[in-house]
Formats: C-alpha cells, structure tokens, sequence
C-alpha cells in the first residue's frame, strides 16, 4: 500500500505546475516526521523524486520547500538510508543541487 500511495504522490514532486510541486514537498515536509523510518522502502523512489526539478528550481518558494524536506528526511531518518540515494544524486547533478546533496554527504 505505501508503493502505491507514494508511486501517485511521486508524480505531484515532479509535476511541471511549480505551484502543485511546492504544495507536494510542504505536505512531504510534514509526513516525514510521522512516518520517520517507515519510508525505507520508498526512499530511493522519493529521493529522485524530491531532488531532481526541485533543488534546482528558480522558484524560490519549491527550492525553499525542497531544501526543507531534505533537512527533515537527515534529521527523522537514520543516515545509512540515505547514504546511498544521496550519493547516486550528487554525482549525476548539476549546479545547486549538486552543491546542497555534496553538503549534506560531508
């Protein structure tokens, strides 16, 4: 069931409608805290998800509420879970998005 509500969830991350995006990484925002390691299975489906437009978007609003999810996911949930899928992002990215994933790996 949590494959399936995050598969839908997924898309409104990625939606091209910035104000869809940003409302999906503030609703991310406060699930995190919630679900804590319970994301395990779906993380490396969020990551991608929550990193790819969005760290690098121009709307400040979706870089502010991308960077907050980032925080909640380092701080809620245990670092060898996000070892990996953060690694695999700063090495493919590019620009702030690449510089905020490196600073999160250090």
């Amino acid at each position: 069931v949590l494959f399936q509500i995050f598969d839908a969830f997924k898309s409104r991350l990625h939606d091209s409608n910035s104000k869809v995006s940003q409302v999906a990484l503030e609703t991310m925002h406060k699930m995190v805290p919630l679900l804590k390691d319970n994301l395990s299975p779906v993380i490396n489906m969020l990551i991608p998800a929550i990193v790819d437009n969005n760290l690098n978007s121009k709307n400040p609003g979706v870089y502010a509420a991308a960077t907050n999810v980032i925080e909640a996911l380092c701080q809620y949930l245990g670092s060898y879970l996000l070892l990996q899928p953060f690694c695999t992002k700063a090495q493919f990215l590019n620009g702030k998005a690449k510089q905020d994933m490196t600073e999160k790996l250090a």
